[in-house]
């Protein structure tokens, strides 16, 4: 099938101002992620979709096909929902602008999901977790799925709570990860009904999915990148990088 990955790059954030334009590394936080995403074999092209002209220019400066979106979107995925609205494209993978070190394997595996599964709305990735501390973060979204792999819920609770251990217990827990396949006219539809109640009360909007009633097949994954949400965690991945480039020479 003709799959895109779309790249939503808004230029303000809450906890990390600009951070798609910072570029410690001597490449933009952008551009780290577009050149992983253009990594996969399954994507006939990597677009990036943003709001704010410097963003776009930074783009264009490193080769990047790159439009401008409306500035008042809600959220990354009705950006993208503008961006592909007249593309012919079949299947098209949101993939965050602050994952620089995402796998480009796990972007052909959401293609291939969607591929496999013609009755799957929308596909998503999960790994497990075991530590305790992290399973009860509500910063880390958890998933429970189905013997099918379909999603039931997300939730940033501990979810399944073990009752007789009082919350975190030894069933499998799975951390959702924020990578997103959709079939395109399901995109268009979703990025047109609004905000669901449990999706204003968890403040995650792939739960308008479930609670419309579409579903959301999942694949999980060993290898898990980080994003960058804040300066410090993006002082470490320029450690990190800089590591790698010295191991190179």
């Amino acid at each position: 099938m003709n799959a895109a990955v779309v790249i939503p790059a808004r230029y303000g954030s809450t906890r990390f101002g600009a951070k798609v334009l910072a570029k410690d590394t001597g490449k933009f936080l952008v551009q780290h992620t577009w050149e992983r995403a253009c990594c996969c074999r399954k994507a006939g092209r990597v677009l990036i979709a943003t709001d704010h002209e410097e963003v776009l220019k930074a783009c264009k400066s490193f080769g990047a096909d790159c439009v401008m979106t409306r500035a008042d979107h809600q959220s990354g995925t009705d950006r993208i929902a503008e961006a592909v609205k007249r593309m012919a494209v079949e299947i098209v993978v949101n993939v965050q602008a602050d994952e620089p070190e995402i796998d480009p394997r796990q972007i052909d595996l959401l293609i291939e999901l969607l591929e496999d599964h013609p009755e799957a709305d929308m596909a998503t990735l999960v790994t497990p977790i075991t530590d305790p501390v992290m399973i009860a973060d509500p910063n880390v979204v958890k998933a429970v799925v189905d013997d099918k792999g379909r999603a039931m819920y997300f939730s940033r609770a501990v979810i399944p709570f073990d009752r007789q251990a009082g919350g975190v217990g030894v069933s499998p827990y799975l951390r959702h990860l924020g990578i997103y396949g959709y079939r395109k006219e399901f995109l268009l539809k979703y990025s047109t009904l609004p905000q669901s109640r449990l999706e204003q009360t968890e403040k995650l909007e792939q739960l308008r999915v479930l609670e419309n009633g579409f579903s959301i097949l999942t694949a999980s994954v060993d290898h898990v990148a980080e994003g960058i949400d804040t300066p410090q965690q993006y002082e470490a991945f320029v450690q990190r990088y800089r590591k790698q480039m010295e191991s190179k020479r």
